[in-house]
């Protein structure tokens, strides 16, 4: 499917999904900064109708706080990024791949911070 991030589709409601993340993020060591309701922002902004498609950013501040010391500019790649949308009749949940959205950058440090935090989602993603 993707090569950037984890995905998958299921057969439990958008609701369900988006009920279940705060809990299953904070059980691997994340909490959730950011909450964008696109759903919400295109009725708003664009005026109008959008399936339910939610952008939510995961962060460990102790990972983000060692990237950052490796590398300042790296909040351009922060905080990772989880997607749920509606389907069809399904919901779909995806999450980034830290370690693909780093490769880009040359840095060893990173290399392995990416490769805990991805280990520690996927953990998350498969718990979903």
């Amino acid at each position: 499917m993707i090569n950037y991030g984890f995905y998958k589709e299921l057969n439990v409601s958008f609701e369900e999904i988006v009920k279940q993340i705060p809990e299953k993020v904070k059980e691997q060591g994340f909490g959730i900064i950011t909450k964008i309701d696109m759903k919400e922002k295109f009725k708003e902004k664009l005026g109008i109708e959008f399936a339910n498609y939610m952008i939510i950013g995961l962060c460990d501040p102790s990972s983000a706080l060692k990237s950052i010391q490796a590398e300042q500019n790296i909040g351009l790649m922060l905080p990772c990024n989880m997607i749920v949308y509606e389907k069809g009749d399904k919901t779909a949940v995806s999450i980034i791949k830290p370690t693909i959205a780093m490769s880009m950058i040359k840095n060893e440090k990173l290399s392995s911070i990416s490769h805990d935090v991805e280990s520690r989602l996927k953990k998350m993603f498969d718990s979903i």
